[in-house]
């Protein structure tokens, strides 16, 4: 082994060639976790989705397609994690070979070399993040789709909305919002419109709805516009709120709508402000905006925290450790955040700040720790 790095001096050379050396260990630390999870996951997945094979239609090729569509929120939801220990792993085998020692004896600080390794994450995270914006959340639409059709062959999701057809009438819900109630999830149906056909095909009644709830026995419209065809013409009127009898499985929407968390951000804000236009709390909703919004600065921040274990814990441990280490992180870091956002919720805390406070925890360790190695 030839390590120069003891002859550098701190010019702008000698930073560059420290920034490659760093980013290429961590880099392809990064990347390799970041495989390993996600196909871990998607692997568990399939298998899944194998079980559902056979129920109404469902084949081997739609568990397949399920998977590859739902690939990219897998990834994006698994870089936090592939960052920190691809992070530990990188600096970690830096640390190993004796290669960070000889950086810190060249002059450079832990905080400098830190920096180097957020650097790649901080790269890799724009494409992460339009990642997470564009291909994630449509494939989560397209794996709706084949879900509704699977748990029910008459519904169907398209880019205008839910369809289903209930005996003579055709159904249309442009928009589906997933509420708590409890702890439990229910779906709220917005935009809804019902057209009824005669036997022979003809639209004999149209009524629209600006939203539809399942009350526990039966749906209930709200906001009703009533348009009756007939050979006299159009009749229309309208009604505050309307009991609605339909075959749609209330259980069945509320397992197959997507989930808060994995919308896009332009998404979460128009059903935010859906709701509060209407005098509703946002909920989960908000909390799911947030968490996008400062999730760049979540995965920076954990990893920069992470990377004191490679000039200590790590300087004398294999592969089994840092992982080991890594792991320990992204799991200490989980449980935070969730008992962080969920105390939030209880006490009324915004989801802003309910999101932000672990972060800014993490951010003040990780500043007490570089102030007092400097």
């Amino acid at each position: 082994m030839s390590l120069r790095f003891p002859r550098l001096t701190i010019g702008t050379f000698s930073i560059k060639r420290v920034d490659r050396l760093v980013a290429l260990s961590v880099l392809g630390s990064i990347l390799t976790a970041w495989l390993v999870l996600t196909g871990f996951q998607a692997g568990t997945q399939l298998m899944r989705q194998l079980i559902h094979v056979g129920k109404n239609g469902y084949t081997v090729n739609n568990a397949v397609i399920y998977v590859l569509v739902t690939l990219p929120r897998r990834a994006y939801e698994m870089f936090g994690n592939a960052a920190l220990i691809g992070g530990l792993l990188g600096l970690g085998g830096l640390a190993a070979t004796g290669e960070l020692t000889a950086l810190r004896a060249a002059g450079l600080s832990r905080l400098r070399i830190a920096v180097s390794a957020v650097g790649v994450v901080a790269v890799l995270i724009v494409g992460v993040v339009i990642l997470g914006e564009t291909a994630a959340p449509w494939g989560d639409q397209q794996a709706q789709a084949m879900q509704l059709r699977m748990k029910s062959g008459a519904l169907g999701a398209t880019s205008s909305g839910l369809w289903a057809r209930d005996g003579d009438n055709i159904i249309n819900a442009r928009g589906t919002l997933l509420k708590m109630h409890d702890g439990i999830g229910s779906v709220q149906l917005a935009d809804v419109r019902v057209f009824t056909l005669t036997p022979d095909g003809q639209l004999s009644r149209f009524e629209w709805a600006r939203t539809a709830e399942h009350d526990g026995h039966e749906w209930v419209l709200q906001d009703v516009r009533s348009t009756t065809l007939d050979a006299q013409g159009t009749h229309t009127t309208q009604i505050a709120s309307q009991r609605w009898h339909s075959s749609l499985n209330p259980q069945v929407l509320a397992q197959s709508a997507i989930q808060p968390e994995h919308l896009s951000m332009r998404d979460l804000r128009r059903n935010m402000d859906y709701l509060e236009s209407n005098g509703e709390s946002p909920g989960s909703y908000a909390v799911a905006f947030w968490a996008r919004v400062l999730y760049p600065f979540n995965v920076l921040v954990l990893v920069l925290c992470a990377m004191p274990f490679a000039f200590g814990a790590l300087r004398s441990g294999g592969l089994g450790k840092r992982m080991f280490i890594g792991l320990l992180l992204a799991v200490g870091w989980y449980f935070l955040q969730r008992v962080m956002v969920n105390l939030g919720i209880v006490y009324g805390t915004p989801p802003l700040l309910a999101n932000l406070l672990p972060a800014l925890i993490l951010a003040l360790a990780a500043w007490l720790y570089f102030r007092r190695h400097a």
